[in-house]
């Protein structure tokens, strides 16, 4: 392969050093933060190998990353578009050929194709808090360039799969157990790898090629087991099979033929809709809190967080903070409801340190030096921002924000954690409307990662950038949205749970809609998650709106007779499925189909049968359509932003992308002309939005409006 001699020189300056020291050649890889394999370092690296076999003097190499890490993986930028020489299995075999000993020298972190350029090299060492691993599988891949068959070949088959399959780092001991790495290295990464490699040339040892290990042992059990084990969690997903057959490959093939094997899933993965729908969910969850609007903005200072409530949601938006390293006080109402919520605190934060998240003497001290639990507004006085997680009824919340009004002190953020209410009356009854901004956090809040960001008619631009700036220290995928009911989330969940609704008065059952919604990705469907979250929230939801119904929309009446029966959900034992005394997962119940019989005989409604597929389309069709609405309306101000509140928040399938992104994939057309189709039935609920007609007229996308 040859290439420009000129550029040669240029990359080999910029991107990657070649120093030797004494008889050992140092070669430092620095593109950046992440160190990203592109083209431009490969082409380097390339050269510098040759120059390094080339060289007289030099009798072994280490390779190392310059900066923070080794390699944080291939370049992302270069998925889906043709391969440039030298193509990343080009390289490592190129490395790994090599007459005299490389070592790889990690720290940091080595990733995907980092890690499989390193199991490339003849030896490899990792210093202390390195983290290694193949992620490949989280992007609807695998890893393509000899990762399964190295890793095979060095760990076996059963450890190569508990590896490879989750896609999440591990240390570097682990990383030793398993045989990936030699040694782990002391001091600095550039002299641990000096010296590891003058160790290798004084036993001369000589170039040790993973390639030419002997074919690992195969283990059937091993395989099997984790092929039963996908088909119940991977929920549609291709890539983990993929990976299976990857490294049971490497049983039976010679690593040459193994290899091909290898290259050629990877290709085919890469041709999927799934591999788009991981890469765009991956490249969303950077791209959903870069606003223009905050654009040069300062985020006013944060260090002490109050909190006003201390149920389930409080007490979890107080755990956050606390792990997030702020201050906390926590309001309620008397000495015994603060006492609980304290308790509550330190349930969470011994199952942070039970996890392995928070070490014993870290959870103790939170509880003692960072966490103030009372009952006077006053000891609010210097927080710098509170979020109120009271009852959800205005009167309550707007006497919770008069109150604060008055013990806060200026230019203190005042937040609401309503889940539906209309934060610019909240805002309305303070003297400083402009510091007021919602802060919709998921139960439980500790745990997990969506937080909307609900900016009012006078949230100041430096408001909105102190959410976002908080929501990042949470570790929080923090999205805009604009004031209206439910905001993004919750608005569009009502629109999809009302299709799921009408398709069950018109014929299916809810265990029927909620198998069809998990066949689809989703971990749950609507009527287990009713159950779980309690069939009280969505009664008193229902009995919120009562008031401005429109005549023409469908209540599920049988959802308020499982009220009224006492069938609250899990909580009961009883909602719509039946809940063993300690088992989570429900059973359907005869006595709920029933009761729906019965709804349906009462409005005159003639049961028909539904296809899974049928239930799937209307379902995901109600989503997109009300998602078009709030685009619209600009309460999401991009598509990609109700994507990103549908992955994080409500179990969207990451491998679909996020529902704008399904419907581009589908194609906007096909899916107006099944709501056209449905609204000649029921034009009031399936009436087409006005941006999803505008797109289709345009022959456009939702793509296209995220800038």
């Amino acid at each position: 392969m040859e290439f420009n001699s000129n550029y040669e020189q240029k990359i080999m300056t910029d991107l990657v050093s070649y120093e030797r020291n004494g008889s050992i050649v140092v070669i430092a890889i620095e593109n950046g933060a992440v160190n990203a394999l592109s083209q431009e370092v490969r082409s380097a690296l390339w050269q510098a190998v040759e120059r390094f076999d080339q060289d007289d003097v030099a009798r072994a190499a280490v390779i190392m990353g310059a900066g923070r890490m080794f390699v944080g993986g291939a370049d992302i930028k270069e998925f889906g578009k043709p391969p440039l020489e030298p193509t990343l299995p080009e390289l490592i075999n190129r490395i790994e050929v090599s007459t005299k000993p490389i070592v790889a020298a990690m720290h940091g972190v080595s990733l995907g194709g980092g890690l499989e350029l390193a199991l490339g090299c003849h030896y490899r060492l990792a210093m202390p808090s390195t983290k290694l691993g193949l992620p490949e599988v989280t992007l609807g891949l695998l890893p393509g360039a000899g990762g399964t068959q190295r890793v095979t070949r060095l760990a076996g088959v059963e450890k190569a799969l508990d590896f490879i399959l989750p896609g999440t780092p591990v240390t570097e001991a682990t990383a030793l157990t398993l045989g990936l790495i030699d040694r782990i290295g002391e001091g600095s990464v550039r002299s641990a790898g000096i010296t590891f490699a003058n160790e290798v040339l004084s036993a001369d040892k000589g170039a040790r090629r993973v390639s030419e290990l002997p074919k690992p042992a195969p283990d059937r059990d091993a395989v099997a087991a984790a092929r039963t084990r996908l088909g119940k969690t991977a929920h549609g997903q291709i890539a983990p099979f993929f990976v299976v057959d990857a490294i049971e490959a490497a049983t039976r093939l010679p690593f040459k033929d193994a290899i091909a094997e290898e290259r050629r899933l990877f290709l085919e993965l890469m041709q999927t809709p799934q591999r788009a729908g991981l890469v765009h969910a991956f490249f969303l969850e950077r791209k959903v809190s870069q606003l223009r609007e905050l654009s040069g903005i300062a985020p006013r200072n944060l260090s002490t967080i109050g909190v006003v409530g201390g149920g389930t949601m409080g007490a979890g938006i107080a755990t956050a903070a606390l792990l997030a390293g702020y201050d906390v006080c926590l309001i309620e109402r008397d000495e015994s409801v603060a006492t609980a919520a304290q308790r509550t605190i330190d349930g969470n934060l011994a199952a942070a340190v039970k996890r392995g998240k928070l070490s014993e003497v870290d959870r103790e001290n939170l509880l003692s030096r960072k966490l103030l639990c009372a009952t006077n507004y006053g000891a609010l006085s210097e927080a710098n921002l509170v979020i109120e997680a009271v009852y959800e009824s205005m009167d309550v919340k707007k006497e919770v924000f008069a109150r604060l009004d008055e013990v806060m002190k200026p230019g203190a953020v005042l937040a609401t954690n309503t889940s539906y209410l209309d934060v610019n009356e909240m805002a309305s009854v303070t003297s400083r409307p402009g510091d007021v901004v919602g802060l919709h956090f998921f139960s439980p809040a500790h745990v997990m990662r969506l937080l909307e960001v609900v900016v009012t008619d006078s949230t100041l631009p430096d408001v909105t950038a102190t959410a976002f700036a908080f929501g990042k220290k949470l570790g929080k995928v923090s999205v805009r949205s604009g004031v209206c009911d439910g905001f993004i989330g919750n608005r569009i969940l009502t629109r999809f749970r009302g299709a799921a609704d009408r398709m069950v008065l018109a014929g299916a059952s809810p265990y029927q809609v909620d198998r069809a919604i998990v066949n689809f990705g989703f971990p749950m469907g609507p009527y287990a998650v009713a159950d779980l979250a309690g069939l009280d929230i969505g009664f008193l939801t229902r009995k919120r709106k009562a008031a401005d119904r429109d005549p023409r929309d469908i209540i599920p009446v049988w959802a308020d007779e499982l009220y009224h029966m006492g069938r609250l959900g899990q909580k009961a034992g009883r909602g719509y499925y039946i809940y063993q005394e300690r088992g989570r997962s429900g059973e359907p119940d005869d006595e709920v189909n029933e009761i729906i019989a019965r709804c349906r005989a009462a409005k005159g409604v003639v049961a028909r049968n539904f296809g899974d597929d049928e239930i799937q389309r209307q379902y995901m069709a109600a989503m997109v359509n009300e998602a078009a609405r709030v685009v619209d309306e600009k309460i999401a101000a991009r598509p990609l932003d109700v994507d990103a509140v549908l992955l994080f928040g409500y179990g969207f399938p990451r491998h679909r992308g996020g529902p704008m992104h399904w419907a581009d994939s589908q194609g906007l057309s096909g899916l107006l002309a099944d709501i056209q189709t449905w609204a000649k039935e029921d034009e009031f609920f399936w009436s087409p939005a006005p941006l999803l007609e505008r797109l289709v007229a345009e022959n456009s996308t939702f793509s296209s409006l995220n800038g």
